[in-house]
């Protein structure tokens, strides 16, 4: 299957940040999650994929077309949803389908209407009005209303209730049924992307702390629970981090399957892609 987006070597200098030679590949028909703290560089990496940010170094391509010297024809495919959809402000939803169609050949006015209604989102209502939720829904009829094959979304469940995010993360499954389409959403909602996403890539500090299919990765890692002394006699090469508390101590294992079989006493729990940020946010900050 082709790969509907390739990030080769992605290295954008800030001065005060770096996105320092970040590669991953979002395979055609899956949901890629991008994952990290805040000012770990997801923003910055969709912005460079939409050429909203000039990048010093690196290749990006969209279903094989490079996304600087084929860039209207990338656009042409991308569906857009940023964290702060403001710009919709001034205008109602029926107005922006009167705008929209003037703007994208492909726009389907009853694609749009579809979402509206299936929202219940109303058409002559002023969207500086909308509560976030709903103006998230918006966005996201907007994008699909452009048959795009390939939808980035910046921190789209952000600031959501929980019904609604739930709601939003079954059109994400809905889109890519007929795997033809993709995503690629950054998100610090980290349960979300355990709901949906096929893949992850983890961006710490500007650069690519892992990256893989979310089912390995979670397979994978493990969170050890133990004593001190426990803890001390484990090889640290094993762990990728450690919270030391006043009752016991947790770590995260690299390989929980392989640290099994050398510590058949120690208990390993299933580790959550949240677990996997926080303790190598903290094995770092060693």
């Amino acid at each position: 299957m082709n790969n509907a987006l390739e990030v080769s070597h992605l290295t954008k200098d800030y001065g005060s940040f770096k996105l320092d030679d970040v590669s991953f590949t979002v395979p055609g028909g899956t949901i890629m999650g991008l994952i990290g703290e805040n000012g770990a560089g997801k923003s910055t990496t969709i912005k460079c994929i939409l050429n909203l940010a000039h990048r010093d170094a690196g290749e990006i391509s969209v279903f094989g077309l490079d996304t600087i010297i084929d860039e209207r024809a990338v656009k042409a495919q991308l569906g857009v949803v940023l964290d702060d959809s403001s710009y919709f402000n001034p205008f109602t939803p029926a107005q922006i389908d009167r705008i929209q169609k003037g703007l994208y050949p492909q726009w389907d006015s009853a694609i749009f209407q579809h979402y509206l209604d299936k929202f219940s989102l109303p058409e002559r209502k002023l969207i500086k009005d909308f509560s976030k939720g709903m103006r998230m829904k918006l966005a996201l009829a907007a994008a699909f209303a452009i048959h795009p094959t390939l939808l980035l979304l910046d921190e789209a469940t952000s600031g959501l209730d929980p019904v609604v995010r739930d709601e939003i993360l079954d059109e994400f499954l809905d889109f890519i049924q007929d795997e033809t389409h993709s995503i690629l959403i950054s998100s610090h909602i980290t349960s979300d992307l355990e709901k949906v996403a096929d893949y992850v890539t983890y961006l710490h500090k500007g650069k690519v702390a892992l990256t893989g299919a979310k089912d390995e990765l979670l397979d994978t890692y493990g969170k050890l629970v133990c004593s001190r002394s426990d803890l001390e006699g484990v090889d640290p090469s094993l762990l990728g981090g450690r919270r030391m508390g006043q009752f016991g101590c947790e770590a995260l294992v690299k390989d929980r399957h392989a640290f099994t079989r050398c510590y058949p006493g120690l208990t390993v729990e299933p580790a959550s892609l949240e677990d996997i940020m926080i303790f190598t946010v903290k094995g770092d900050a060693q």
